[in-house]
């Protein structure tokens, strides 16, 4: 028997909590009840002057970021336009259906006169993966590490070629030191300490000068970052660094594995592809 709905319900007054109409097993309720967000308050307290108009509250700025990376959600404005028109998200950041949502703007404000050039990121972020590894959901026993090229907002044309000196690899003063000891070891004389004046070109984007022109086989060339991360086996962050394109992989892992083991916990197996390959890396995460 052919059935029409009506449309009547659209306008129906109906008496309901938020909640009810949050599925059990949405990712956000796992999140609230797995995160206990209230040591925010103690973190950016005194960012916030004691006078003045009343805040938006810097839980609800944090979780918003929360619901764009966690959901993929391309930009602050697309987040804000879903969180107004979703049941979860509103239950989420503790907002009902008649109060009105921050502007997208208000976080980029708030980043801007509060939280730039501060570590409340950072901390947010171990603090978070803390709570995580306590509750038995991140395993930093093995690191998974890898790096990967984002385009800089550069036009690739509008550069300036420098003459740089070479950095010297992290690892060259604790090679010779070992060459010397073995050297010595066998009643010869310590060799010279090395004069490193190599020279060579680069170029320096003069829109984004903190990013490196990225040169990769036959792939575009570009300005770029490289973005270095450390996970663990459930997907887990344990820690990133972020640094020029130009910089090879293996000159950042020393610095991102030292991260992980100071601010997570000792990682007792490395798993990297073959860029990583060399007699240093193999000697160093012995």
């Amino acid at each position: 028997m052919l059935s029409k709905h009506s449309k009547d319900q659209r306008e129906q007054l109906e008496v309901f909590a938020l909640s009810e109409l949050v599925p059990e097993d949405h990712l956000v309720r796992k999140i609230e009840e797995a995160m206990d967000f209230s040591f925010i308050y103690e973190k950016v307290a005194p960012l916030y002057s004691s006078k003045g108009r009343p805040s938006i509250d810097p839980v609800v700025l944090i979780k918003m970021v929360l619901i764009q990376y966690v959901f993929g959600h391309r930009s602050m404005r697309e987040t804000i336009k879903r969180i107004e028109t979703d049941v979860a998200y509103r239950w989420f950041i503790g907002y009902g259906f008649s109060e009105k949502i921050p502007h997208f703007s208000t976080f980029s404000k708030n980043y801007e006169r509060r939280f730039h050039d501060t570590d409340l990121f950072e901390t947010i972020f171990y603090k978070i993966l803390r709570q995580a590894m306590d509750l038995g959901l991140v395993d930093p026993s093995v690191a998974f590490i890898d790096g990967t090229h984002v385009k800089a907002n550069a036009n690739k044309k509008k550069f300036v070629k420098k003459i740089v000196r070479k950095e010297t690899r992290a690892y060259q003063e604790q090679l010779d030191r070992e060459i010397n000891a073995d050297r010595e070891a066998n009643g010869k004389k310590p060799l010279k300490p090395r004069q490193c004046s190599e020279e060579r070109e680069i170029k320096e984007s003069t829109t984004d000068p903190e990013s490196g022109y990225f040169v990769k086989g036959e792939r575009e060339r570009l300005f770029a970052y490289g973005f270095h991360t450390a996970c663990d086996r459930n997907g887990f962050v344990l820690g990133t660094v972020v640094e020029p394109a130009n910089i090879h992989d293996s000159q950042v892992f020393t610095t991102l594995f030292q991260q992980v083991k100071e601010r997570v916990a000792k990682t007792h197996t490395v798993a990297v592809d073959a860029g990583y390959k060399t007699p240093f890396m193999a000697n160093f995460i012995c």
